[in-house]
C-alpha cells in the first residue's frame, strides 16, 4: 500500500528538486539597451546554444538541463511557424508564446513525477524601447513580466542585485554588455574576475534590422565590444602619488602665491632702493656717504677767489 503524501508536500518537493537542478548551472542575463535587447550567458560550447531565435522579432534564452529546454525551443519554433502560417506573422507575439510555454511547463510540473529543471525567457523587440517585452517562465509554469533586465538560473538573486547597480535605461550596447559581465563575473556567480570572448554566448535583437532582428555576436565583433566594455582595465595605470601627498594636498604643498610672493621676498622698494643701492652719481650716495653740507662746506673747500696767497683763511681776513 503506497504512503499518502499531501499535495502541498508533493508540490514543495518538486519545486525544491527543480530549483536545485537549475542552481547547479550558471546564470544568464537578458537586458534592454538603446538599440534592442541583449542576451548574455556563459557558454564555452559553440554547438549547444542557450540563446536562439524563435521568430522574426522574438528570441529564446534558457538555463538548466539542455535536453529539456532544447525540446521546448523546438516546440516553440513550430508553434510560432504554425500560428504565423494560419493567421498572420504579426499575430506571433512574445506574450502568446510565453502563455503557451506556461501551459506546457505547468502541466508537466503538476502531472509528472519529475518536473523540468529549466527556466526560460522569451523576449520580443518592439519599434521603440517602451514596446519591448521580456517574460520569464520558471519550471512551475508561472509567467513573470520583467522590465529592463532579468537574471535567471544559478544564483539569480545575487546576479540581479549586481545588475541592478550597473543597469540604466537607454544604455549603449557596450555599456549593457559591461553591466552583464559585471553581474556574471562577480562573487555571486562563481568568483570569475574576467570572462573571455570564447566563454560567452552573446546575441541581440537589433531594433534597426528589418524582418529578422536576431543576430549573434561572435569573433572580432564581440572582442571589440568587450574592449569597449572594459576601458579601465585597458588604460595605463595612474602614476603613484608623491610622498606626503596625502598630508599635503595639491593646493597646499607649494602654493604659487605663498612660497615666493612677488611683493614679499624681494620688494622692489626695500631690498634695492633706487636712490641708495645704485645712486646716479656713482659710489658715494648723495645724502648718506658724503653729504654736501658736511664733508665739503662751501666756504672752506673753496676759498674766495679774491683772497691773496698770503692771507689766512679766517674771518675778516685777520
Amino acid at each position: 500500500m503506497p504512503f499518502y503524501v499531501s499535495p502541498e508536500q508533493a508540490m514543495k518537493d518538486k519545486a525544491d528538486y527543480a530549483r536545485k537542478g537549475i542552481a547547479r548551472g550558471r546564470s544568464g542575463v537578458v537586458l534592454q539597451y538603446d538599440g534592442g535587447i541583449l542576451f548574455v550567458a556563459p557558454n564555452p560550447s559553440r554547438a549547444l546554444h542557450k540563446i536562439s531565435e524563435i521568430y522574426d522579432r522574438i528570441a529564446f534564452a534558457a538555463v538548466g538541463r539542455y535536453n529539456e529546454f532544447e525540446n521546448l525551443r523546438k516546440a516553440g519554433v513550430r508553434y510560432a511557424d504554425m500560428t504565423g502560417f494560419q493567421y498572420d506573422r504579426q499575430d506571433v507575439t512574445a506574450r502568446g508564446l510565453a502563455n503557451w510555454y506556461a501551459q506546457i511547463l505547468g502541466t508537466i510540473f503538476t502531472e509528472s513525477n519529475k518536473p523540468f529543471e529549466v527556466e526560460i525567457v522569451v523576449a520580443e523587440v518592439g519599434d521603440a524601447p517602451d514596446a519591448d517585452q521580456i517574460y520569464r517562465i520558471p519550471f512551475d509554469g508561472s509567467v513573470v513580466d520583467e522590465h529592463g533586465f532579468v537574471a535567471m538560473g544559478g544564483q539569480a538573486d545575487q546576479v540581479a542585485a549586481v545588475l541592478k547597480d550597473h543597469y540604466a535605461d537607454r544604455m549603449p550596447l557596450a555599456g549593457a554588455l559591461a553591466a552583464a559581465i559585471a553581474a556574471l563575473s562577480g562573487q555571486a556567480n562563481g568568483e570569475r574576475p574576467e570572462i573571455a570572448a570564447g566563454q560567452l554566448e552573446v546575441a541581440v535583437l537589433d531594433r534597426a534590422r528589418a524582418h529578422r532582428t536576431f543576430r549573434r555576436l561572435t569573433g572580432t565583433r564581440l572582442e571589440a565590444l568587450l574592449a569597449q566594455a572594459k576601458p579601465a582595465k585597458n588604460a595605463p595605470p595612474a602614476p603613484a602619488p608623491a610622498a606626503g601627498a596625502s598630508a599635503k594636498p595639491d593646493g597646499a604643498a607649494k602654493p604659487e602665491g605663498a612660497a615666493k610672493p612677488e611683493g614679499a621676498a624681494k620688494p622692489e622698494g626695500a631690498a634695492k632702493p633706487e636712490g641708495a643701492a645704485k645712486p646716479a652719481s656713482g659710489a658715494e650716495p648723495d645724502t648718506a656717504a658724503a653729504p654736501q653740507d658736511a664733508a665739503k662746506p662751501q666756504d672752506a673747500a673753496k676759498p674766495d677767489a679774491d683772497a691773496e696767497p698770503g692771507d689766512k683763511a679766517g674771518p675778516d681776513g685777520n
